[in-house]
């Protein structure tokens, strides 16, 4: 067990470790769909795709309690949007290179460094 906090339950590790797994696996599909969200509508795709990217990081962040959930859901975001980059030698791919690509990137990136870096709010005593 961990040692907590007063007024709060314990988390062992196994549980912990299990949502940082699933905030991977969110994160990619996050990932995903924000990569084709934000080239089909654009400027309110990439808008709402951002916006997702900042839930799925800040609601990492509040889930776990620490700054490793944002890591986590920030990886899979990371890997997603890296793979979707690559493209297929035949010369498709889901980005096709230009401003809105450029801003998801970047704009996800920034996101999840300013999650990264905001305080732990106090946990509420009962």
């Amino acid at each position: 067990m961990n040692p907590t906090t007063p007024g709060t339950l314990p988390v062992s590790r196994n549980a912990r470790f299990a949502w940082y797994a699933g905030l991977a696996v969110l994160g990619f599909l996050v990932g995903t769909a924000g990569a084709l969200v934000q080239a089909a509508w654009l400027p309110l795709g990439l808008l709402l795709a951002l916006l997702a990217t900042g839930g799925l990081f800040y609601g990492g962040m509040r889930a776990t309690g620490t700054q490793v959930g944002v890591a986590a859901g920030g990886g899979g975001w990371l890997i997603a949007v890296i793979v979707l980059s690559f493209g297929r030698p035949e010369g498709d791919g889901a980005f096709g290179g230009g401003v809105g690509e450029l801003l998801f990137l970047f704009g996800g990136m920034a996101i999840a460094v300013m999650c990264t870096t905001l305080s732990r709010l106090p946990r509420p005593t009962p």
